[in-house]
């Protein structure tokens, strides 16, 4: 049954080897997702670096909006919050690896 972004595709259906009929944007979102998708560590940590990278521009903006001891804690929470997100994303890539999935 073709799913609810169907009509992204002006409706048109494709049939896939076991039959089933699917919508192309269905098969396109599929795609985009494939491509957003974090697969490796080197990807994993590509993409921290990168949140390091803004959230270092980050703290030096809050450090001259914010003078004195409000401006260094605002950039060590920018700091702290890249720290905990980039633990979460390499969990993550461990446990799909090891759960087995190949999107």
């Amino acid at each position: 049954m073709p799913g609810p972004f169907c009509w992204l595709a002006f409706s048109r259906l494709t049939r896939l080897p076991g039959g089933e009929a699917r919508c192309y944007g269905n098969l396109m979102l599929t795609r985009l997702r494939r491509l957003f998708t974090i697969k490796t560590k080197f990807e994993a940590f590509a993409v921290v670096y990168a949140l390091g990278l803004g959230a270092a521009d980050r703290g030096i903006i809050y450090m001259a909006q914010y003078p004195g001891f409000m401006g260094k804690l605002l950039a060590l929470c920018c700091g702290l919050a890249v720290m905990m997100a980039g633990g979460k994303i390499i969990d993550a890539v461990d446990l799909r690896a090891q759960l087995g999935y190949e999107d």
